[in-house]
């Protein structure tokens, strides 16, 4: 039988984090795919560059966004973010709930009566967290229907604080402030892209890394706990320690550790690429759409960003996770519904690649950050660590993942000293 002292499960950001921080060589990498970078892969199309989603590096830890520029032979340019709302044809700046002044005037109104006089109670969920914090005019025009849109499912369901520090939270003193004085900063006001796309942060993670260290169209299937080892198609691997950045709601279930309920929803969310014969709006990054008309929820400017001279666009729709979905038909919906806004006039689609990321973003409650931090511990026993956005079950950075990666990497090259 094969034996390995650390066994890591996916070739994306987390697993390549993991590899180049721990000290030893004797490690395999299993991704099921035939290349590296899970959803931080890179399609190039008929002259357009474009990742399976927007994925925008914002570092807070300058000598990891170092190590990975130094690894890179790419230009790596700094975007200064410029980020829009289309609400009821008026376009305003992010985040809605300090740009109300810039709506019409019954509409500002609305939000700020509403504002002032809103219900603090203490919420017990992320409905009731934006309608106590920002009153009934902020939250049913956008902080609702888009994050509904987004999520796809009823806020209730969510925990107050599922979308953590990357929620754009704003008090009374800093919105009026901001009728004067415009600060909308968020923890995204910059962020750099590399001209070849996302994949040029996976290849730089990749670049100190055995060439024999990733063994692709291989997955997992199943894990003995008890004896510490992996079945994977090619046959069972033995491990000391297993890092998996795997979905942990599938680690659960391959572990014989799945009960009749388990508490791990998600959505998912279909991108569509679209490039155009010519240049469209320019100084927009990205777009928010909370209107329940329009199909997608987001729309990003990929030659806003790369300053090119044909119009390459990313389009989000979030979906339940059971939903059956339409591409062919969801296209020509995108296609309508970009004219109606204006994105589109008569231009030429001249490519379009497509992709469904499943799980995209995961439904954080009570009950899953409960079962995660209880199941966490019990796969910790058995030399298992389960990391990463999927793998924690959580709401996070890219940045995030490194870091989480290093960190257990740091606790476990205690041992190979």
């Amino acid at each position: 039988m094969e034996h390995v002292r650390y066994l890591i499960i996916g070739a994306g950001v987390s697993g390549l984090a993991f590899a180049n921080a721990i000290q030893s060589d004797d490690y395999l990498i299993l991704e099921r795919d035939h290349e590296p970078g899970g959803y931080c892969k890179t399609v190039q199309q008929d002259g357009f560059i474009w990742d399976y989603s927007g994925h925008f590096f914002h570092f807070k830890r300058p000598e990891i966004e170092k190590f990975l520029v130094e690894r890179m032979d790419d230009e790596v340019r700094t975007i200064a973010k410029s980020s829009k709302i289309l609400y009821r044809g008026h376009m305003i700046e992010f985040p809605f709930q300090k740009n109300i002044h810039q709506l019409p005037q019954d509409e500002f109104i609305d939000c700020l009566y509403h504002l002032y006089f809103r219900d603090p109670k203490p919420p017990t969920n992320f409905k009731e967290m934006v309608y106590s914090r920002f009153g009934k005019g902020i939250a049913e025009k956008f902080l609702v229907p888009y994050n509904e849109k987004l999520y796809a499912c009823d806020l209730s369901e969510l925990d107050v604080n599922a979308m953590g520090r990357f929620f754009p939270y704003a008090d009374l003193d800093g919105i009026i402030k901001n009728f004067r004085e415009p600060d909308n900063s968020s923890y995204n006001a910059t962020f750099t892209y590399p001209r070849g796309g996302a994949i040029q942060y996976i290849h730089a993670l990749m670049r100190d890394l055995r060439d024999d260290a990733i063994r692709y169209n291989t997955s997992l299937e199943s894990l003995d706990l008890q004896n510490k080892i992996a079945h994977t198609p090619a046959g069972p691997i033995k491990f000391e320690y297993l890092i998996s950045s795997a979905p942990f709601d599938r680690l659960v279930q391959m572990s014989g550790l799945s009960e009749h309920h388990t508490p791990f929803r998600s959505n998912k969310v279909l991108v569509f690429n679209l490039g155009f014969d010519r240049k469209g709006w320019s100084g927009i990054h990205w777009i928010y759409f909370p209107e329940r008309t329009y199909s997608f929820y987001r729309v990003g400017f990929y030659d806003n960003i790369f300053d090119t001279d044909r119009m390459s666009l990313y389009i989000e729709i979030g979906a339940a996770s059971d939903a059956t979905l339409d591409v062919e038909g969801s296209l020509q919906r995108v296609l309508a519904d970009l004219q109606r806004a204006g994105v589109v006039e008569d231009h030429k689609l001249v490519s379009h690649h497509s992709i469904v990321l499943d799980p995209a973003y995961v439904h954080i409650t009570t009950e899953s950050m409960r079962a995660v931090e209880g199941m966490r511990q019990r796969f910790a026993a058995k030399g298992v660590y389960s990391i990463g956005r999927y793998g924690g079950w959580t709401y996070c950075s890219i940045e995030d993942n490194i870091i989480e990666a290093r960190e257990v990497a740091d606790i476990l090259n205690t041992f190979e000293g």
